[in-house]
């Protein structure tokens, strides 16, 4: 749902600053209902010439009345002008924003005592608690958008990390209307409703096939280019901040042993050192426990930074490290300002993994990145963005070999979500789930990945997707 919401709000991926930002939402607002809030996506300040978060300052001047909310490329961030602010405060109280006080598992950025109009992570829900919610069609419009823009690009199936009660029942419509062009294994938005389901129902499948929910998806920090992973030391580029925990460590705990307890798996977002080390030891503790489903398969996802002690807990505890390659290329300008030199010894660190048998298990992280995951071949095998660069790779001793590296994105992507008995491998038995490129992944220069041309995608021994 997020890819499709992204597909219909304003593009802001790459702008190179704020202006830029404004002129593609002057464009945009041109063409949205006059009424509606502007909502926006993909903004990232480290791209800018000052690397400095925005302000609602740069956003008044072309929008002084309208309101205007944009999320970070990230998602862990969010931008609005003056007039969400002041919409926001008429939801949660005049001094809602007021002050100096700081809400759990976020951070209003303050001038003094003024917000400036950048929420981190657990602070977004104030202004986002005020954007009316999207209609019944606009959300059918921007699934069926996802979905066009997924298998497009190649993809048999995903792994659609947060899904609530009311978007498992739009998936699920589809899915009874032959609309589901792909396979959906979705997993719950955290401790709510869809998991209170799967506590009092059993795991969910459709009976077609396509679409099952097994699993929870939870949260203990924020993300790395907002300053909001949970590090164990301060960052390298801002003494004193050591990121956020976006859920309490003892809820978090308690969410982990009600999952173990209904047998849903566990998938949850750790990207620093700090954020993934509490959840190795929540996991630890809740592994060692009764009730532990047989072959569990629980999941950490993206696993990014890593102190190098606790890699081989991953093994010892027989997880699954589900990871992003384009993270690597995206972060790798400003990775080693963050964290410093010495912590990157832990960082988007494949090759330790899958020395140590962890299984690796690789995706795009949608819309976060782009959907292609030609795009995640070339930066696993190459440690390079798509010019090259850096050359010979960064941080190069952790790359994979094109094979290994097209297993984590088919065989073990579907072992990481109990299918290997139906999909992720072309065997007698298995469904009919492939994509036709116009040559051979494994036998193409590995900066040519990129460029293979996706021909068609077949689900269920069907075409779902042909080019012209």
């Amino acid at each position: 749902m997020e890819l499709g919401y992204a597909l219909m709000r304003a593009d802001l991926t790459g702008a190179a600053s704020a202006t830029e930002v404004v002129e593609r939402l002057r464009a945009f607002a041109a063409s949205a209902p006059a009424e509606a809030w502007i909502i926006g996506w993909g903004w990232d300040q480290n791209d800018w010439p000052q690397q400095q978060f925005p302000t609602t300052a740069d956003l008044d001047v072309a929008f002084p009345d309208r309101p205007v909310w944009l999320s970070r490329i990230d998602g862990h961030a969010g931008w609005g002008n003056s007039a969400a602010l002041r919409a926001a405060e008429a939801v949660q109280g005049a001094r809602a924003l007021a002050g100096d006080w700081q809400p759990h598992g976020g951070r209003i950025v303050r001038d003094g005592t003024a917000a400036t109009g950048v929420f981190v992570d657990g602070a977004m829900r104030l202004v986002e608690r005020a954007i009316p919610a999207p209609t019944a069609a606009y959300r059918e419009e921007a699934l069926r958008r996802a979905l066009d823009a997924a298998v497009r690009h190649g993809l048999t199936g995903v792994h659609d990390m947060g899904v609530s009660r009311e978007d498992l029942a739009l998936m699920r419509r589809f899915a009874d209307e032959g609309r589901l062009p792909l396979r959906i294994d979705a997993y719950a938005d955290g401790d709510r409703d869809a998991l209170a389901d799967l506590c009092a129902h059993g795991l969910y499948h459709h009976p077609g096939g396509r679409l099952q929910m097994e699993g929870v998806k939870l949260y203990i920090d924020g993300a790395l280019g907002s300053r909001g992973a949970a590090l164990l030391a301060d960052y390298s580029d801002e003494p004193g901040n050591r990121g956020l925990l976006v859920t309490d460590p003892a809820a978090f705990a308690i969410a982990v042993v009600k999952a173990r307890d209904c047998g849903v798996q566990l998938a949850t977002h750790a990207i620093g050192d700090r954020g993934n080390r509490i959840v190795l030891d929540t996991y630890q503790q809740a592994l060692s426990g009764s009730g532990v489903r047989p072959d569990p398969r629980w999941r950490i996802e993206h696993a990014q930074v890593v102190d190098p002690q606790d890699i081989p807990r991953f093994a010892q505890l027989r997880l699954i490290a589900s990871m992003q390659p384009t993270h690597a290329t995206s972060d790798m300008p400003r990775a080693e300002d963050r964290l410093g030199h010495a912590r990157l010894e832990g960082a988007y660190a494949w090759r330790r993994f899958l020395d140590l048998g962890v299984p690796l298990a690789l995706g795009s992280d949608f819309p976060v990145e782009q959907v292609d995951p030609r795009l995640g071949l070339l930066a696993a095998v190459t440690r390079q963005d798509r010019a090259g660069q850096p050359q010979g790779g960064w941080l190069p001793g952790q790359k994979l070999t094109a094979a290994e590296a097209l297993r984590g994105f088919t065989a073990t992507a579907a072992w990481a979500g109990h299918d290997e008995g139906e999909v992720g491998r072309l065997a007698p038995g298995l469904r009919a789930d492939f994509v036709i490129l116009d040559r051979d992944p494994l036998a193409i220069p590995a900066a040519g990945l990129d460029e293979l041309k996706v021909k068609a995608t077949w689900v269920d021994g069907q075409p779902v997707y042909q080019a012209d």
